[in-house]
């Protein structure tokens, strides 16, 4: 046993605290505001639980304050991102185990994002799926959503399958816990936001755009497809015409709840499947790190046709190019390559191998200016290097993981 057994008058058990601490050790993360590490807090793990237990089984348990870091973004920018203490996210993990199971029943098939046996490649297939069929597409982007969730319309949601009150109160303690600022200053929700990057928040927002927007659109507009990836929303029309109307209403919805579309990233899509031109309308849209566009694909008797489909968006092209020339590659391990090369692969070729080549050729360039750097031999010759890095790729083909899968320098 980690801790003492003992009765309390929440149904919380020491098997549900270790449970879900192996979940947040498996997740890793940062340090929260206590500066605690998930090193530090094994040292003294059983006195550590032990807490977490008591506390959360007693009714007496209470949300720190949360440590709050900026994220960069494409273009400069930078995205808030809320970081728990480890204890917190123990506590967290194992209130959100004991809801998940109820709120997944009632929670749309359209929806992806943070839900079990659900992830962004299942999303982005129906998509896929569904532009085929449909040519209009409304790109809807919900300006700063995490911070603009309204806490009464969310307990008033959690209230309709919540019955216990002990529950109700936690979340709202979490929801209530003030906000560290990276200058140290204490920010106090006041009734609106839910911090990106706490452990229950995710499944917190589910439920409150599963009311906003889900059900809405299956009451008013059962007929048009819609796929939600967290706060990111694509929905399918037959028509411009339809497109328009769904969209104005939604914009209402969304204010109705305390939302907001973005005005320059919402916008209405038609999905291009031949040589139609519509003046005034954009024929491309991003989602979950790809770009959905008209793309030409030969075929095998000769021709082509036109497609509506997807491959690696620019955004995501000039985010892997900047790791790579930030990549260190006297200080990187083969390891390292391996594991930089086997998440992308991983995540963007399940879908669109061919889209990957720009980003496996720039990193050939940067191991042939590492060997010009490294081997003095080489005098500069950049053919010299490329040539040697050929016969090596020929000799030791499974070397790196994208070699083995084909990806080598031409």
């Amino acid at each position: 046993m980690i801790f003492k057994e003992q009765t309390k008058s929440i149904p919380i058990t020491k098997e549900m605290v270790w449970a879900s601490y192996k979940k947040v050790k498996r997740n890793r993360g940062s340090a929260g505001i206590d500066q605690q590490s998930l090193s530090d807090f094994d040292r003294i793990r059983s006195e550590e639980l032990y807490k977490v237990w008591n506390r959360l089984a007693s009714g007496s348990y209470f949300a720190p304050a949360i440590k709050r870091v900026n994220i960069p973004k494409a273009g400069g920018k930078t995205r808030p991102l809320g970081i728990p203490t480890v204890s917190d996210r123990i506590a967290q993990q194992v209130i959100k185990e004991y809801l998940e199971p109820r709120l997944e029943s009632i929670f749309s098939d359209n929806s992806y994002g943070y839900r079990p046996n659900r992830n962004a490649h299942l999303a982005i297939e129906k998509v896929r799926y569904n532009v085929r069929y449909l040519s209009w597409v409304i790109d809807l982007d919900i300006q700063e959503f995490f911070e603009n969730v309204n806490h009464s319309l969310l307990l008033k949601a959690l209230e309709r399958h919540v019955s216990e009150k002990w529950v109700l109160l936690y979340i709202k303690r979490w929801l209530e816990a003030p906000v560290i600022l990276e200058d140290g200053t204490v920010k106090t929700p006041n009734g609106k936001g839910t911090p990106q990057g706490g452990v229950i928040s995710p499944l917190l927002a589910n439920l409150y755009l599963h009311y906003c927007v889900d059900k809405w659109l299956e009451k008013y507009h059962p007929s048009q497809r819609m796929v939600r990836y967290a706060d990111d929303l694509i929905i399918h029309c037959r028509s411009n015409k339809k497109a328009v109307e769904i969209l104005t209403a939604l914009k209402s919805r969304l204010e109705e709840c305390d939302l907001k579309a973005h005005p320059e990233k919402t916008k209405i899509v038609y999905c291009k499947k031949d040589g139609r031109n519509l003046k005034g309308y954009p024929v491309q849209f991003d989602f979950l790190g790809f770009s959905f566009q008209p793309i030409r694909f030969k075929l095998k008797r000769g021709g082509s046709f036109l497609q509506f489909d997807c491959k690696m968006s620019r955004k995501s092209k000039v985010r892997i190019t900047r790791e790579l020339r930030e990549l260190a590659f006297h200080n990187k391990t083969q390891r390292g390559i391996q594991d930089l090369a086997k998440g992308w692969i991983q995540y963007y070729g399940k879908i669109s191998r061919r889209s990957l080549q720009p980003v496996f050729y720039y990193l050939h360039n940067r191991m042939i200016r590492w060997i010009l750097n490294k081997y003095k031999s080489f005098k500069g010759s950049k053919v010299k290097a490329a040539k040697w890095l050929r016969q090596i790729t020929r000799g030791y083909p499974n070397l790196f993981y994208h070699w083995e899968l084909g990806y080598k320098l031409v």
